[in-house]
């Protein structure tokens, strides 16, 4: 590509996006808008907190999950930022950096805070339900010989790992919760290949996956996921904030609904497959989650 247009077409959007950060926080700061296609719940939300306060736990963020828009307030640091956050693998692109004078700033950023602080109440239950519900499946999948419920179990895993660093980050050290989150990460991958491994077990030496637990903990799986979004919907004071995240949180819940029909194809047709092929395809999502764990940088 030629230019030749001596700085006079550029469009104002990329100026904005392009202009130099030299600017202190006590004259104001930025906020920078990224797109995320791949944010659709509050585990991807997480995880850029945790990404992006490792590069500096004063940064506030506001999140836009039905739009799949992030806002981060900052000050002369934006391309650590940037590549934080792109680095998490959710597709983000940077939509405009614009600067915030001095009031303006204070205020967003205390806005940003007090709904920060009202989600940490939110987590604990968000981690508690999850929690619960990986020690339920996981032990019923096992006894009813579902890999759909043992790979769903681990997808509550996944979801209770992401909250908890997200609420042991508080106070913490960069460096510190950068290792809980590779250690959480790790754990998951681990489990994820046992899940997965244990689908081609069966497959090869065969199993008997009992039905009627598979649709039963399946249905109490999703009962749990329905109640955690009820949780989530509460916090969208604004009307922006994980507004309306219970629509975008398909992965747990196309989960669940995929092990209570797994369940039922194993009831009319008395075949296993339909549970192995659910086991492997939640086992798939898991290990991907774990894989943009483990991409956390400091």
């Amino acid at each position: 590509m030629t230019d030749s247009c001596d700085g006079g077409c550029a469009d104002s959007a990329d100026k904005s996006i392009a202009m130099p950060l030299h600017r202190t926080r006590g004259s104001g700061g930025f906020a920078s808008v990224f797109t995320i296609p791949k944010m659709d719940c509050p585990s991807e939300e997480s995880m850029i907190r945790m990404a992006v306060s490792a590069i500096d736990p004063s940064v506030a963020l506001e999140f836009d999950t039905p739009n799949r828009k992030a806002t981060v307030f900052h000050g002369d640091n934006f391309a650590p930022i940037q590549a934080a956050i792109e680095n998490l693998g959710l597709g983000a692109t940077v939509d405009d950096t614009r600067p915030i004078d001095g009031e303006d700033f204070s205020a967003a950023v205390t806005s940003a805070q007090a709904t920060n602080s009202k989600e940490a109440g939110v987590l604990k239950w968000l981690l508690a339900i999850n929690a619960l519900m990986f020690g339920v499946e996981i032990s019923i999948g096992w006894v009813a010989q579902s890999t759909g419920l043992i790979a769903d179990s681990l997808d509550m895993f996944a979801d209770a790992a992401v909250y908890g660093l997200a609420l042991y980050a508080v106070g913490h050290s960069a460096q510190m919760k950068l290792r809980a989150a590779h250690f959480s990460g790790w754990l998951q991958m681990i489990l994820a290949l046992g899940a997965l491994s244990e689908v081609i077990r069966r497959f090869i030496f065969g199993s008997e996956p009992l039905s009627m637990l598979m649709m039963s903990f399946g249905l109490l799986a999703l009962i749990a996921n329905s109640l955690c979004l009820v949780l989530i919907n509460k916090q969208k004071d604004s009307g922006v904030h994980m507004k309306a995240s219970w629509i975008f949180s398909a992965n747990d819940v196309i989960a669940n609904l995929g092990v209570i029909l797994a369940g039922l194809l194993v009831a009319l047709t008395g075949s296993r497959y339909p549970d192995l092929v659910i086991g492997f395809v939640i086992g798939l999502i898991v290990l991907n989650g774990a894989r943009r764990i483990l991409q956390l940088k400091s």
